[in-house]
């Protein structure tokens, strides 16, 4: 007896089932505060997240501004590490959904 997919003249539809956990995308925000100076927020995230200076001076001046930035993109097992990083700084993160 021949399967459905050595029928000629048929296409098989492959179904991927994946972890939708894994699929989304997560996001580091760092929150604005009183008492973290601008250098440490800087340091900071040059140190633990890899930005350049540039980039971690712009961010800082996001959070400031805006009260809150998502500093980094990533899935939340890549994230999660960098935000306790971050909060053990005694800087306020989250790792949260992406909404976009």
């Amino acid at each position: 007896m021949l399967s459905y997919k050595d029928q000629p003249g048929t296409q098989l539809e492959e179904e991927v089932i994946t972890d939708n956990a894994l699929d989304k995308s997560f996001q580091l925000i760092v929150w604005n505060d009183e008492v973290n100076t601008f250098e440490w927020v800087i340091q900071t995230l040059v140190e633990v997240c890899g930005h350049n200076t540039e980039q971690a001076e712009q961010c800082a001046l996001i959070i400031h501004t805006q009260g809150k930035y998502a500093v980094k993109y990533g899935s939340y097992d890549t994230l999660k590490p960098l935000c306790e990083a971050i909060t053990d700084r005694g800087i306020n993160a989250t790792v949260e959904e992406s909404t976009g």
